[in-house]
């Protein structure tokens, strides 16, 4: 689901859930809706995304290349080291600004994959 508000000068979609092939159908009437508000800045919460394939990467690059043809930018706030793993993978991770360290307080946990397995 997502999920779009409004401020005079940004736009901000709050992603839930899985952001994928099976979600696609969506992707160009809520990217049709972002490029008509016409705002500077496109933030994108991803802290309740589930999971990210190459789709969703590519629906967020889309965001992202519409805001700098009009003179903004797009921010992803809450991204979990995966997902941007995948925009990284897709040769795309400079098209955003990073707030690694928003939280929403309701969202899943930030998967480590830094972290050493323990037994």
């Amino acid at each position: 689901m997502i999920e779009i508000s409004t401020s005079p000068t940004s736009t901000t979609l709050v992603i839930s859930g899985d952001l994928d092939l099976a979600e696609r159908d969506q992707f160009p009437e809520v990217a049709a809706r972002v490029v008509g508000l016409r705002r500077q800045l496109v933030v994108i919460d991803m802290c309740r995304v589930t999971f990210m394939d190459s789709t969703g990467a590519a629906f967020l690059i889309s965001l992202a290349d519409s805001a700098r043809k009009r003179g903004g930018a797009a921010a992803l706030r809450g991204a979990d080291p995966r997902d941007l793993f995948v925009l990284e993978v897709c040769g795309a991770l400079e098209l955003f600004r990073i707030d690694a360290d928003h939280r929403c307080e309701d969202a899943r946990p930030a998967t480590d994959f830094s972290a050493p397995a323990t037994t």
